[in-house]
């Protein structure tokens, strides 16, 4: 059994307890291994202990990893950080999942581009609408990217009608804490946000917790946790 795939088990056992002491279904939270800097040989490894969903920050990160990786036929990427418009036209031929729709302009740009993206591409081919998540900023934080609580309503408006787009929930990445409790009212205000907005039957997901605060996320009602360090290891340094 490699490393990764152990790691992988204990993620899983981790994540399946969080969601018992929730009192939430067993399965109810999806597994999203971010691979950030880590090499293809690690996804490849960790789709081979049973992974299929991965999420990249940089676009040519995941065109990289996505060509490297091609022969792996249910593999599914989910664009986890923050996404220019002008990066918009890559990404749509790659992800099946965009979490950082943060602007009106954003939103508007990813239909455009899903409507003439490339029909070559697996996504095209399967007449898939992407999967988009609104991203909020929570903490205010000048130097993360995401939608203000107040901008959210336009932005689903803008979402709800597209054709080539399904909007799928909130996303949100907490101002970091040394102590992983102190993510908590973050997810809570998300789950508020969602709640607000027209609760689980208009936006069914909520993309919070990672590797050290996972337990806090599922228990404010996580559906997906973004879980790097945890199963790749400390991540090596950026090479670009």
């Amino acid at each position: 059994m490699s490393d990764i795939q152990r790691s992988l088990e204990r993620v899983r056992a981790r994540l399946e307890q969080a969601t018992l002491s929730a009192g939430r279904a067993p399965g109810s939270v999806r597994l999203v291994a971010v691979s950030k800097f880590q090499p293809a040989s690690a996804v490849r490894a960790a789709y081979a202990a049973g992974q299929r969903d991965f999420g990249e920050n940089y676009v040519q990160e995941l065109q990289e990893k996505a060509l490297e990786l091609a022969d792996l036929p249910d593999l599914r990427w989910h664009m986890i950080g923050h996404l220019q418009r002008n990066k918009a036209r890559v990404v749509v031929n790659l992800a099946s999942t965009v979490h950082t729709v943060h602007s009106v302009e954003l939103a508007r740009e990813l239909e455009k581009r899903v409507a003439n993206r490339d029909e070559s591409s697996q996504l095209a081919m399967r007449n898939a609408r992407l999967s988009v998540l609104v991203e909020v900023n929570l903490g205010g934080e000048a130097q993360k990217s995401g939608c203000a609580p107040e901008a959210l309503s336009e932005i689903l408006k803008t979402l709800e009608p597209a054709q080539h787009l399904s909007l799928a929930g909130l996303m949100c990445v907490p101002p970091h804490s040394a102590d992983p409790s102190g993510a908590q009212p973050f997810f809570n205000e998300l789950a508020r946000l969602r709640e607000l907005h027209g609760g689980a039957a208009r936006l069914p997901e909520l993309s919070m917790g990672m590797t050290s605060d996972l337990e806090y996320a599922v228990a404010a009602g996580a559906t997906m946790v973004r879980v790097g360090t945890a199963i790749f290891g400390e991540r090596p340094k950026a090479s670009h």
